[in-house]
């Protein structure tokens, strides 16, 4: 009755079944786990912004990668800015998609150390190739407000391109920048919030923590698709065996009806001649 199931056919789609309700089941916890990272980040953003604000060298030093925990935590910083180690940060966005740069500037600490401060968003102009018109840095000792930041790096997705035009980089990198301004610089760097100043580069919003995503939907979805397999599976055995067996019905009668001859009766008439002329040769001549 199920013979049909060792054949070659479905052989493969019994096994192309069985191997994908677990492969569905752990695309389903895949999903599941990214939706766990994206609620614990939304909490660690929440928890960092809501935090009192501390002195930067509290979270960060030379050399040293800011914790997780850390990150988006407001910080402040005294010093100058230094204008001369000042660059700007290709293919960066605003907050309604415009392209442009960021402004990332030295603040020179009352210790010699220095953290990168960046300053806000400008607009690209149209020739990229040269400095962006970028507002001048407030000049004398300033205290500066903002979130802390971990360095970027290529795991981001953004490529280090070399042989960019002066003052320009891909990347925010602490260690980058120390190597390159001859200057102690602490880990990370600091996204201002405040002061903006008039006519200074547009501030940066605060990371929205407020989404969760579509992952727990994907998730249930996959799980959902690993239940209709056995099922669909189900199926399709239950509508092969039904084919077959109306299949294998039509050949027995259409098998039965040519065993049966065609069924005839004789021709009108022809029975009562024969038995007339049996009974004048039994009879003899007149």
């Amino acid at each position: 009755m199920y013979r049909f199931l060792l054949s070659r056919q479905w052989v493969i789609t019994t096994l192309v079944a069985l191997a994908l309700i677990p492969a569905m089941i752990q695309l389903g916890f895949w999903q599941l786990h990214r939706h766990e990272h994206r609620v614990a980040r939304n909490d660690q953003i929440a928890r960092s912004l809501a935090a009192d604000p501390v002195p930067v060298t509290e979270l960060t030093g030379p050399g040293r990668t800011v914790a997780r925990d850390d990150v988006w935590r407001t910080v402040t910083a005294s010093g100058t800015y230094d204008p001369k180690g000042e660059v700007v940060v290709r293919m960066r966005t605003d907050d309604d998609g415009n392209q442009g740069y960021f402004v990332l500037t030295p603040l020179v600490m009352a210790d010699g150390r220095a953290v990168l401060v960046n300053r806000g968003w400008v607009p690209a102009n149209g020739d990229l190739t040269k400095f962006p018109d970028v507002p001048a840095a407030p000049a004398g000792k300033v205290t500066v407000t903002g979130r802390l930041r971990a360095d970027e790096t290529t795991a981001s997705g953004i490529k280090n391109t070399a042989g960019l035009p002066p003052r320009q980089v891909m990347l925010i990198s602490s260690e980058q920048r120390a190597g390159e301004l001859h200057r102690t610089l602490l880990g990370g760097y600091v996204e201002l919030t405040s002061p903006a100043g008039k006519n200074q580069p547009r501030p940066l919003s605060a990371p929205d923590h407020s989404g969760i995503g579509p992952h727990m939907a994907y998730a249930v979805q996959w799980w959902l698709f690993s239940a209709f397999v056995p099922v669909g599976w189900f199926i399709l055995v239950r509508r092969e065996r039904r084919d077959r067996a109306e299949a294998a019905a039509e050949a027995e009668a259409a098998e039965a009806t040519e065993e049966g001859g065609d069924g005839r009766a004789p021709e009108s008439g022809s029975a009562p001649e024969d038995a007339a002329g049996v009974a004048r040769t039994a009879s003899g001549p007149e």
